[in-house]
């Protein structure tokens, strides 16, 4: 105690009631992946040398309509009722009327790969751009489709960690000073930033363009530099002591372990965030200044600058909290509004990586927890579709204009190369240099696996 009066002279707060108290305003516990500094499964590790260094995981919330945007289909079936079997909440047969498909698709690059006019900018990059269209999960409603697609597992039996926190349980830091997955932009699920059972340092750290990237991190103006190192040191000596009390709590020594280094974090993320060194041309890339797609334009851009900086998984939920806002029930035009306030900031992501040679060691991924039917709820819209839908993926090792799979002919259910949603998982983490088949947790003597499902990496995108 004579050492912290030294530090911090006031000396009159326990420790105990210092971390009860500044539990409550300073910081969670979220602000866990930060302190993965090392891999913990080092058995898992791949020969070789990784393919991509960071994933850049765009998450649309909601479910995106596959047919609407990057999976065409003719017409020759609309009005037609459809037999619907095993669909919905009890899988009881049902009989739905299709609805036209109301885009016109246009054939871009080299490639030729058609994308729906919702999209054009992501059209002019599709050369970059692997399509699989014969994603499959097994719910049809959004908060088990989202644990599904960020767990890999289709019930919640267990606290199952988010595949951003087995990446980081297994990789660690490649930079101290920031977090290794990091999230942007509101998600649909708690589930999608949590550490599980791997721990709460393996969890999610929030972060935001603008002047505050985190909440809750920037110290009080009235408290100057020289005040805050002895802030920091007095934080220091009461972790060591609080772990001590502490070890096995996992909450707790998170929390401590956030306590200690969220200093470095307060000087390092301000100029992460800080976009006043990025030229006109590069804010113009991604939508920056135009109101429809500055907001996601301004995550995507800080996306690229934490992937420049060494930060291993970039999560980032367009239109989440709820249901989600592409969820279509009612009519398909909800989706123009979203495709276009994202199609040129993911355009101008690719295109930026690429130009500043990153592309290749960065991975960027498109999906939602599901797509959308052929059939219509009575209504203009559609209805939730975990049969078959779309993802993208570009760079990071992955071939550029080519397409994977198929669906059926009124794009209900993936028929040519069905791939499992634990597939982009596999495929992820491959071109991470992980080996899916070793990602393994024992807790209380039961051996957990990251991925228990599926074919494995999808071989046919990969370069």
């Amino acid at each position: 105690m004579n050492d912290l009066r030294k530090i911090y002279p006031c000396g009159r707060i326990a420790r105990r009631q210092f971390m009860v108290r500044s539990a409550a305003g300073f910081l969670g516990s979220a602000l866990g992946s930060l302190w993965a500094d090392d891999g913990k499964i080092q058995g898992a590790r791949l020969p070789g040398v990784p393919k991509a260094k960071s994933v850049i995981y765009l998450f649309m919330c909601g479910g995106v309509s596959h047919i609407d945007t990057f999976d065409p289909k003719d017409n020759k079936y609309a009005g037609k009722i459809m037999d619907a079997i095993g669909f919905g909440d009890n899988n009881a047969p049902m009989k739905r009327p299709v609805i036209p498909i109301l885009r016109t698709y246009k054939n871009y690059g080299q490639s030729g790969i058609p994308v729906s006019d919702w999209f054009p900018n992501v059209g002019e990059v599709i050369d970059d751009i692997a399509v699989v269209r014969s994603m499959y999960c097994h719910q049809t409603n959004h908060f088990p489709a989202v644990l599904e697609g960020a767990t890999g597992k289709p019930l919640r039996q267990f606290e199952h960690p988010t595949l951003g926190s087995w990446v980081s349980y297994a990789l660690g830091t490649a930079n101290k000073d920031l977090p290794t997955f990091v999230n942007i932009g509101r998600p649909s699920s708690p589930v999608q930033l949590t550490g599980g059972y791997l721990g709460a340092s393996y969890s999610a750290t929030p972060f935001q363009p603008g002047d505050t990237p985190i909440p809750d991190l920037v110290p009080p103006k009235s408290v100057n530099a020289k005040e805050r190192e002895r802030q920091v040191q007095a934080l220091y000596q009461m972790n060591k002591h609080f772990r001590e009390d502490y070890a096995i709590e996992s909450e707790m020594a998170a929390r401590a372990r956030a306590f200690e280094l969220a200093g470095s974090l307060m000087l390092k993320a301000p100029a992460i965030v800080d976009f006043s060194t990025e030229p006109q041309h590069v804010r113009d890339l991604y939508g920056i200044g135009v109101k429809e797609t500055d907001d996601f334009g301004r995550q995507l851009l800080l996306a690229r600058r934490l992937a420049e900086n060494g930060v291993r998984f970039i999560q980032i939920c367009h239109a989440g909290g709820g249901n989600g806002a592409w969820d279509a029930h009612d009519d398909m035009k909800s989706h123009e509004p979203l495709c276009r306030s994202v199609d040129k900031p993911i355009s101008g992501l690719i295109r930026d990586l690429k130009q500043r040679g990153m592309l290749d060691s960065t991975l960027v991924v498109f999906t939602s927890e599901f797509g959308r039917t052929p059939w219509s709820q009575n209504t203009t819209g559609r209805d939730h579709n975990g049969k078959g839908f779309s993802s993208l993926l570009a760079g990071g090792g992955v071939k550029g204009g080519v397409v994977e799979g198929a669906t059926d002919e009124v794009g209900y259910q993936a028929v040519v190369n069905p791939h499992y949603i634990s597939d982009l998982q596999s495929t992820i983490l491959h071109q991470l240099g992980l080996d899916h088949t070793k990602m393994d947790f024992i807790l209380n003597g039961r051996p957990f696996h990251l991925i228990e499902e599926g074919l494995g990496p999808i071989k046919a995108i990969l370069s």
